[in-house]
C-alpha cells in the first residue's frame, strides 16, 4: 500500500521504517527542508536502536523523503498525520501542527478517495475537527474518512514496540476506514511478519500475534491518553512506595516484587527512581487533566500523580546532601542526562533538572551520556563539564550521582571507579546495583526506597589516589 506519513519526528520516522519493513512504499513528508536533506543522506537525527538499520535498508526503494505534502497526499491513499502536539500554557495539547496539516491535505487532494489518520496523540474529538477543518477548506463530503491509529512506543524498544506490539488500536467510525487500518498491519494481524526470515529479532516477552481493537475514534484517542496516565500513576504509586520504606527500613525491590507477581497489577512500571520525563508522560497527563476540566469532571488522582512525580528529584537532592554534609563547591559525577536509557531524548528529563538544583546548590558537575551530551549541551548552565566517558566525569570527583539507566552505568568496573574517586560514594537514582554489591566494593552507597549501604572496607584517600597515580601511568 502507498502511504504518507506527516511529520518526520520520533514517531513519523519509527511508523516510516516499520511500515516500510511490513511491506508498504512510504513518503515521509516534512517541510523542514534540511532535515529532508539529511534523511536523504542518510542521517538520522534520533538516537533510537535499530532503526538506522530498517532506515538503510528500504531507503530510496520503501521509503523516500519528501517536502512536497502535495505530490504525497495525490500518490497516496493513506496519510498519517505525525506532526507535534506540543503542551500548552494551561497543559492542553497545541493541536496547531494537526490543524494546518489538515487543512493542507484538504487543499491538496484530488478528490480520490483518502484516510486520513490521527498517529499523533491528540485529545478526544480530535478527529472531529479533523474533519470539520478539511471540510471547510473544500474536500467533498464522502472523499476522505479520518481514523485515529495511536502509538505505543516506548523510547529505545520503540521498533520492536512496533513490530511485537501488545495491541493495535484501530479507532474507525465507517467499514472503509476499519478495513483499510486492518489491511496495513495484515503482516502482524497474521504473523507472516514475525515468521518472515528477514524480520527484526522479537523481544523475549512478545506475543506471538498482537491482540487487535477496532473501536470508534474517540475511545481510541482516549485509549492513548489514559494508558499513559495510567503508567505514569504506577510510576509514581512505587515512588511514594519507595519513599515510605526508607522511612520505615523496607526494601522497596521486595514490595515490587510482592505486589508485580499480582497478575491483576504485573511488575511493569514498578521501578522506584527520580521520576518520569520524555515527551510523553508530561505532556500527556497534563492534556488529559485538560480534557478532564473542559468535560466538568475534576481528575484530582492527576494532580497527585504530577505532584509526586515533582517531589522525587527534590528528595534525590536530599539524598545528595545527606551523603555529602554541605554541597557547595564539591565535585560531583552525574552519569545519564536523557531522561531514560536508550535514548538522546532530554525533553522533561529529572537528570537535567537534578544538573540545575545542583548547580544552584554550588556544586561543580562534570557529566556523560552515551547519546544526549549534543542536545543536552546547550540545555546544561555553562560551568557544567561534558566528559568523555563515565569514567573521565568521575576522576576526583567528592561522589558519582546515577541519573539515567543506561545499561553500560550498570556494568562499571568499580574497582577502577573506586580508584578514581576522591571519596568512594554513589548516589543511584535508578537503583542499578545491590546494596550488598557496593558495600562489598568499599562504597558508601544511596538508591531509592532501599537502607543505604556502609562499606565493608575503607581504603586511605591516599593509598587510592596513589592507585589511581599508578594505574593512569
Amino acid at each position: 500500500m502507498d502511504i504518507a506519513i506527516v511529520g518526520s519526528g520520533y514517531v513519523g520516522l519509527v511508523a516510516a521504517a516499520c511500515f516500510a519493513e511490513l511491506g508498504h512504499k512510504v513518503i515521509c513528508v516534512d517541510n523542514d527542508e534540511r532535515k529532508i536533506a539529511a534523511l536523504v543522506r542518510g542521517e538520522i537525527p534520533i538516537h533510537e536502536k535499530l532503526l538506522p538499520e530498517l532506515l538503510g535498508r528500504h531507503r530510496g526503494e520503501r521509503v523516500r523523503f519528501s517536502s512536497s505534502l502535495e505530490n504525497a497526499v495525490q500518490k497516496c491513499q493513506v496519510i498519517f498525520i505525525a506532526v507535534g502536539t506540543p503542551a500548552g500554557q494551561n497543559g492542553e495539547c497545541d493541536l496547531s501542527h494537526v490543524e494546518s496539516v489538515s487543512r493542507k491535505i484538504a487543499e491538496v487532494a484530488d478528490g480520490t478517495p483518502k484516510l486520513v489518520v490521527e498517529k499523533s496523540t491528540v485529545p478526544v474529538c480530535t478527529s472531529q475537527w479533523i474533519r470539520k477543518i478539511m471540510r471547510l477548506n473544500g474536500a467533498p463530503e464522502g472523499s476522505y474518512e479520518v481514523a485515529s491509529n495511536p502509538e505505543f512506543l516506548r523510547e529505545g524498544t520503540a521498533v520492536t514496540d512496533f513490530l511485537y506490539p501488545d495491541r493495535i488500536v484501530l479507532g474507525a467510525d465507517s467499514p472503509f476506514a476499519a478495513a483499510l487500518l486492518a489491511e496495513i498491519y495484515e503482516p502482524l494481524r497474521s504473523g507472516r511478519y514475525q515468521k518472515s526470515k528477514n524480520a527484526v529479532p522479537a523481544p523475549d516477552d512478545s506475543r506471538p500475534r498482537p491482540q487487535i481493537i477496532v473501536t470508534g475514534t474517540r475511545s481510541a484517542e482516549l485509549i492513548k491518553q489514559a494508558s499513559n496516565a495510567f503508567l505514569a500513576m504506577k510510576i509514581s504509586f512505587i515512588n511514594a512506595v519507595a519513599n515510605i520504606c526508607e522511612e520505615v527500613g523496607a526494601n522497596v525491590e521486595q514490595v515490587c516484587e510482592g505486589i508485580g507477581s499480582d497478575s491483576r497489577i504485573g511488575s511493569r512500571f514498578l521501578s522506584p527512581g527520580i521520576g518520569y520525563g520524555g515527551s510523553c508522560f508530561p505532556k500527556d497527563l497534563k492534556a488529559f487533566r485538560a480534557v478532564a476540566r473542559d468535560c466538568g469532571y475534576d481528575f484530582r488522582l492527576l494532580d497527585d500523580v504530577i505532584h509526586i512525580n515533582d517531589e522525587q528529584c527534590v528528595r534525590f537532592l536530599r539524598k545528595v546532601r545527606k551523603a555529602l554534609w554541605t554541597l557547595r563547591g564539591k565535585q560531583l559525577a552525574v552519569l545519564g542526562l536523557a531522561f531514560k536509557g536508550g535514548t538522546d531524548d532530554i525533553r522533561e528529563s529529572p537528570a537535567l533538572h537534578l544538573v540545575r538544583m545542583l548547580c544552584a546548590e554550588g556544586c561543580r558537575v562534570t557529566a556523560y551520556d552515551p547519546a544526549a551530551l549534543d542536545r543536552a549541551k546547550d540545555e546544561l548552565p555553562t560551568d557544567v563539564q561534558l566528559a568523555a566517558s563515565a569514567y573521565d566525569a568521575c576522576a576526583d570527583a567528592d561522589a558519582v550521582l546515577i541519573l539515567t539507566d543506561w545499561e553500560e552505568f550498570a556494568e562499571l568496573d568499580l574497582d577502577r571507579l573506586y580508584s578514581l574517586l576522591r571519596y568512594p560514594i554513589v548516589v543511584d537514582g535508578r537503583n542499578l546495583y545491590s546494596p550488598e554489591k557496593m558495600a562489598e566494593a568499599g562504597f558508601h552507597y544511596s538508591s531509592v526506597g532501599r537502607a543505604d549501604a556502609i562499606p565493608t572496607k575503607t581504603l586511605p584517600l591516599r593509598l587510592r589516589k596513589a592507585n589511581n597515580s599508578a594505574a593512569a601511568d
